[in-house]
């Protein structure tokens, strides 16, 4: 059984939401990935869906959607954005903070430096699972 990974973060609007479609589009075979925060936006970040949209060819719109903590399951791999507040807390058996910078407001190049490293970061922990580096 794949683990599962929540990406959380306060709004569940932007970078939570950039993390399960890109975990969703990169991890599938080795995680299944959910996002969640402690408030919702009615609607994801536009930029956000804009960009991938753009980048992936991934319509998160039609697939995604703002969910509170409580509207996912139990999962095993806890990953906070970066909430510079106090990041939500979620029972897991491994957590981990990434520390970005929330792009919601800047120029497309800032989502895009934060996209990409969102990717680099979704493929070194599906390496890390895959390679029972995490959760062994």
């Amino acid at each position: 059984m794949k683990p599962k990974v929540a990406f959380i973060c306060v709004h569940n609007s932007c970078r939570s939401q950039i993390a399960e479609a890109l975990g969703k589009h990169f991890a599938k075979d080795v995680f299944e990935s959910y996002s969640a925060g402690t408030e919702v936006k009615p609607n994801i970040n536009k930029d956000a869906v804009r960009i991938i949209k753009e980048i992936y060819s991934i319509d998160m719109e039609k697939t995604q959607y703002s969910k509170l903590l409580y509207d996912i399951p139990d999962v095993d791999i806890v990953i906070t954005m970066g909430c510079n507040v106090e990041c939500p807390y979620l029972p897991s058996k491994y957590r981990e903070d990434w520390g970005l910078e929330d792009p919601t407001g800047k120029s497309d190049e800032e989502f895009k430096l934060v996209i990409a490293e969102i990717e680099e970061k979704i493929k070194k922990l599906a390496y890390e699972i895959k390679n029972s580096k995490i959760l062994s």
